[in-house]
């Protein structure tokens, strides 16, 4: 019975105080482990009401927030976060108190559970049938294609509607029957994660009945998939973000879109007035110009590559079709390979604009449903997007953030265009080699 040996309980709340003590708004009281005895404790003292009674969204974020660091970042978390373990301090802090029960999330795990989610939300639900399986709720010896097939008719539906409305209770309610058909296991660490999640909902729910954990937790989930230097995770990027070799910019998009609502402090619940497009701007240039944000940038940098390339195969053409400012070329020419190419630069420049537009939701605009597939595109859709790009007034709000930038970015954004030309030129130098010799 180690819960009842406070000496236990005392070191769980020395590890969780050093961990998670100095995130925003959120306190640990600090054990006095060298009074403490097997049977009595001794731990500052905490004022305070209980969480559920005070209606605060808030905090309730702020515990989100805690319980993503606990889960997908050091792995050591809280296993009973009831209502009585949850306070919301005098000066409006959450507090949390009785670590004797604990639970530790291997790295494995966490990845596995963070490529769930990722596979859940953007319904690619073979891989999800994998992560069960790497989660150890299922055995290896399951049939992948019939669990595929029947986690499909469980989620298909409840993610459709998006993200922020997908309840981590319904969805362990949907899971009844296949969870019997396909004799699934419910690891001990996975039902105290799952519980300790609902109870966060639950206490939500209270002051907001739409409120879904899952939508607040999904954008840190996101910026952890866009930054981390796992090779697991990175895999799992590069996975999600090419289908047979086509880059699927809608899938970055959002992910781009859901980790800018990642925020810190009082911002997780309120919109920042004012300046919320250049808030964005720097967000996505500090990012892009990180070490943790090289692998998207070298993705991109890769992609624009080829797009360019393929732009200036097709103004190489022959002239079939004329753009506004006079010069004619044709794509007749171009493999489909240079038109998908092509198409991605198209959306990449969109998608760079739409940043710039973006308003007080946080959310990246500019690829519409309609440019969700690779379809071919008309030349003179990209002629209008680089015409938009070249506008001083769209450029001026980048310029205008540069200087902002620490020092290693600044360096980092002058090393992109000399980066990005030795990327063109060496696929320029191995087509043009293919031509001569093949």
């Amino acid at each position: 019975m180690q819960e009842m040996d406070y000496r236990l309980e005392a070191q769980n709340g020395v590890k969780f105080r050093q961990l998670y003590g100095n995130l925003p708004d959120v306190v640990v009281p600090e054990m006095y482990v060298g009074q403490t005895s097997r049977r009595v404790l001794i731990m500052e003292w905490v004022e305070g009401q209980k969480l559920s009674g005070v209606k605060d969204l808030y905090l309730i974020e702020v515990g989100v927030y805690c319980s993503f660091n606990q889960l997908l970042e050091y792995g050591f978390y809280h296993a009973d976060p009831h209502p009585g373990n949850l306070l919301r301090t005098n000066d409006g802090k959450l507090a949390y108190i009785d670590f004797g029960m604990m639970g530790e999330f291997r790295e494995e795990l966490r990845d596995g559970f963070i490529e769930a989610c990722l596979h859940l939300v953007n319904r690619d639900f073979e891989a999800l049938a994998k992560d069960f399986v790497t989660l150890g709720l299922i055995p290896p010896t399951a049939d992948r294609v019939a669990v595929t097939k029947a986690l499909t008719g469980v989620f298909q539906n409840a993610v459709a509607k998006g993200v922020s409305n997908i309840s981590f209770s319904d969805l362990s309610g949907n899971l009844g029957v296949t969870m019997y058909k396909f004799k699934f296991r419910i690891p001990s660490y996975f039902s105290l994660v799952i519980r300790s999640l609902a109870v966060l909902e639950g206490i939500a729910i209270s002051s907001n009945p739409d409120y879904k954990v899952l939508g607040s937790t999904y954008p840190w989930i996101a910026r952890k998939v866009l930054t981390d230097s796992s090779p697991k995770l990175q895999s799992s990027l590069r996975s999600l973000l090419y289908k047979e070799g086509v880059f699927r910019i809608d899938r970055l998009e959002s992910l781009l879109s859901e980790s800018l609502r990642a925020r810190a402090g009082k911002a997780l619940v309120q919109n920042q007035e004012g300046g919320e497009s250049r808030v964005v701007i720097k967000q996505v240039l500090s990012f892009m110009l990180t070490e943790k944000g090289s692998f998207v940038r070298d993705i991109l940098l890769q992609e624009l590559a080829k797009g360019l390339d393929a732009l200036g195969l097709a103004l190489s053409s022959a002239a079939t079709a004329r753009l506004p400012f006079g010069i004619t070329f044709s794509i007749s020419r171009m493999t489909d390979e240079d038109k998908i190419n092509l198409t991605t630069l198209y959306r990449l420049l969109l998608l760079m604009a739409s940043v710039q537009e973006t308003g007080n939701s946080g959310k990246v605009v500019g690829v519409g449903v309609g440019q969700q597939k690779n379809q071919e595109i008309n030349l003179e859709d990209v002629s209008s997007v680089l015409n938009q790009l070249a506008s001083i007034d769209e450029v001026l709000p980048i310029l205008s953030i540069i200087p902002e930038l620490p020092p290693e970015s600044q360096q980092q954004l002058l090393n992109l265009p000399v980066d990005l030309s030795g990327r063109l030129i060496s696929r320029v130098a191995a087509r043009t080699i293919r031509r001569v010799f093949v």
